[in-house]
């Protein structure tokens, strides 16, 4: 169906978006740019994680939860894909093989039979032979939107924390440092995510309303960088697809590459 979609609006030439909104904090636009810069070296290594605790208990339930309504997938389809997508963004790079472990801790929730995963742990190798380890979990004690991403290159790591989204931390063999959102020091390009003031603390709904304004900016002709579209919403059944028969068939798992 996904594929269906994309297709189609491809073919009829419409603004088709998907809200992969983590791409509109200014501090991931920053990453993706210094990693585009070459600014960290050769990619080596990726620890991501998205962790969230709203499913902790037998009692937690959800829609989603039942295959009938969530599809086959809920923690890496409702949270994973997010992930995914952000790592492929930064980085440049795409997934090309992956296995990968799923874990379903109750059969019933609400007293409906629960036939998806609470959590799933990722190995991944992307296009350059750089390798990662993601872990989605929506049963992590007191995580609520825990979003993590760190790369390791042979220069020097970057690393994202959405629940400090202000901040980005990079890593050196001499030393550390944060940076912060500043549209003064920014790279080119970068500034004009910074929709407030230095200070004025910008967060998620910034990163969806700056999503929008991208949307509407593309129906009227404009071509925003990195805006989502169908294709990267394709992309996500993908890489689901992929996750879930690795996982059942306890193996590796080719990825093919997007269209685009």
């Amino acid at each position: 169906d996904a594929r269906m979609l994309a297709d189609a609006a491809a073919e009829q030439g419409v603004v088709a978006a998907v809200p992969f909104v983590y791409r509109y904090h200014p501090m991931v636009r920053e990453a993706r740019a210094r990693v585009a810069a070459g600014e960290i070296g050769a990619l080596l290594t990726v620890d991501c994680g998205y962790l969230q605790d709203w499913m902790l208990r037998a009692e937690d339930n959800d829609w989603r939860a039942t295959s009938a309504d969530g599809g086959p997938s809920r923690a890496f389809a409702d949270i994973g894909s997010h992930l995914c997508d952000l790592l492929e963004f930064v980085a440049g790079e795409r997934i090309v093989r992956l296995t990968s472990r799923t874990r379903r801790v109750y059969d019933s929730r609400g007293g409906q039979p629960v036939a998806n995963e609470d959590a799933v742990a990722i190995i991944v190798e992307l296009s350059s032979g750089a390798l990662g380890t993601l872990l989605i979990s929506q049963m992590a004690a007191g995580r609520k939107n825990a979003l993590t991403l760190e790369l390791h290159g042979a220069q020097a790591s970057v690393r994202f924390d959405q629940e400090r989204p202000e901040e980005l931390w990079i890593g050196e063999r001499g030393g550390n440092r944060s940076l912060f959102r500043d549209p003064a020091t920014a790279h080119p390009g970068v500034a004009r995510f910074s929709r407030l003031p230095v200070g004025h603390a910008q967060g998620y709904q910034d990163a969806f309303n700056a999503f929008v304004a991208d949307v509407y900016a593309a129906i009227r002709g404009e071509e925003p960088d990195g805006l989502p579209t169908f294709e990267d919403g394709a992309r996500a059944a993908q890489l689901t697809e992929a996750v879930l028969l690795a996982a059942a068939e306890e193996r590796w798992v080719d990825v093919a590459p997007p269209r685009n």
